[in-house]
């Protein structure tokens, strides 16, 4: 009897002492979570992620639950999803494929979990990083794309499908159908009005989500009515907003303005009241707008800051930064009225951000990073969006919401992303300090889990250091 009672005993701590049968990738303890809906803090928070997914989400410890390769312990740490930038380019022709390749990893080195690129001309080879990503054969952001984009013929920019009959459009869009793309872009360079109208029209048809440039010379309510889902670039939105939007129009049909002699116009034509009006409109058919605001801010102010002391450039192939070019000198030929003009221009675009939040118009964050848009950093460029965003006028939880929720929404993915609960993606940064309080702590990165991946304050220095140092080693 005393035998058999000291096996038992010796059985129960036994299984006390075992190890967990659960396995999981990632244990996180002691987190303090923001829900990104609501901005409520909830502490004492633990994670358990397998595959890329949170398996378990508990308010008590899970280490003793879960087998787990890495366990962190996020104790003072604030614990969201991971950032989305819903506007970037890789570009520039064949010869650049590595250097963009490189700007991957730096996209997760700013907490970037997630990218959206908009077009450019390496789609094949941008296509070929989503999935190697995506089966963690690549260190990088999730990767969602348009291939390329829909344009008319004698388009300014490289790699467009180029169209001018709406059997060529339908042509067009067969390819993007066969290339598997996650949406598709359209821009307005030469593009016929009416073929761009019947494009959106047809690409509903198709199930997909679409988003684009305006061309100038339609309404931007009428474009939204035909069914853009998002707008690519605010200065739109302030085209919407100007009291003699159809004058506009017509004089930029009839070749009378061209798009940069509209702008002046627009901008000293606003009007509030018709900006609420026009982005109602907007809202009422479910037509986002990624404003894009750090780029106007950096041409805007060129004059006064022209980023060569940027530490950023020593991250960028010398291939990349001679795209820049283009733009620097394009800027530094405008006369004093002019720089007056862009700096006038950008307060005014900036200044309709909670207009057009007031108006309930979905705002998704994005940058314009990569090749031809100077100095609009992969990762870094999104941080100072965000910061654009709050210091003209929305709160901290809308800009954090612009950069974790409205990219979901656009793509159909509520589902998988934008919030840390059992069954979503795992997708995360830890921050040191609250974004809620500064939105400017969304830069305290402590760590950013990605696909399974934990990447401490460490690695993420490293893969800075691994750009920097690819760069070195050009010749």
């Amino acid at each position: 009897m005393k035998n058999a009672l000291l096996l038992g005993l010796c059985s129960a701590l036994a299984a006390c002492s075992s190890t967990p049968d659960e396995r999981a990738d990632i244990v996180i303890e002691n987190a303090q979570i923001i829900d990104m809906q609501t901005g409520a803090i909830a502490t004492q928070q633990s994670l358990a992620i397998r595959d890329g997914i949170i398996i378990k989400r508990s308010d008590k410890p899970l280490s003793s639950h879960y087998q787990s390769s890495t366990l962190i312990d996020a104790k003072g740490q604030y614990v969201m999803p991971g950032l989305w930038d819903m506007h970037v380019h890789f570009g520039g022709g064949d010869e650049l494929i590595e250097e963009n390749k490189q700007l991957l990893p730096l996209y997760l080195a700013y907490g970037v979990t997630t990218v959206r690129d908009a077009a450019a001309d390496l789609s094949e080879s941008v296509l070929s990083w989503r999935e190697q990503v995506k089966q963690g054969q690549l260190v990088g952001p999730t990767i969602f794309t348009s291939g390329p984009k829909l344009e008319g013929k004698g388009s300014i920019w490289p790699g467009d499908l180029e169209v001018e009959t709406t059997e060529e459009m339908h042509a067009a869009m067969d390819l993007l159908d066969s290339m598997d793309v996650d949406f598709i872009k359209i821009t307005d360079s030469a593009l016929t009005p009416e073929l761009y109208l019947k494009a959106v029209k047809e690409v509903k048809k198709r199930g997909y989500q679409i988003s684009g440039h305006i061309p100038f010379s339609l309404s931007v309510t009428d474009v939204s009515k035909a069914g853009l889902d998002a707008i690519e670039h605010m200065t739109y939105m302030l085209k919407a907003a100007a009291k003699n939007e159809a004058d506009i129009s017509a004089k930029v049909a009839s070749k009378e303005l061209s798009y940069r002699t509209a702008l002046p116009i627009i901008t000293a034509q606003f009007d509030e009241p018709t900006a609420i009006e026009k982005f109602t409109v907007l809202a009422n058919n479910d037509t986002a707008v990624v404003p894009t605001l750090i780029g106007g801010k950096i041409t805007a102010y060129i004059d006064e800051d022209n980023h060569q002391d940027d530490a950023y450039l020593d991250y960028l192939g010398k291939g990349l930064k001679a795209t820049y070019q283009w733009r620097v000198d394009r800027a530094n030929k405008d006369t004093p009225a002019q720089i007056k003009q862009r700096k006038e221009r950008f307060i005014k675009t900036a200044q309709l951000l909670p207009i057009a939040q007031q108006a309930g118009v979905s705002i998704i964050a994005g940058t314009d990073a990569g090749f031809l848009n100077s100095y609009i950093y992969p990762g870094l460029s999104l941080h100072q969006e965000l910061s654009i965003f709050t210091e003209y006028g929305l709160t901290a939880l809308q800009t954090l919401q612009a950069a974790t929720l409205a990219g979901p929404k656009f793509l159909n993915k509520q589902q998988q992303y934008g919030a840390l609960s059992e069954g979503k993606v795992a997708d995360l940064i830890l921050l040191s300090k609250n974004p809620l309080i500064d939105i400017r702590n969304t830069q305290t990165l402590k760590g950013v889990v990605s696909h399974s991946t934990f990447y401490d304050s460490n690695a993420l220095e490293l893969l800075k250091q691994q750009a920097k140092a690819f760069v070195a080693s050009q010749p």
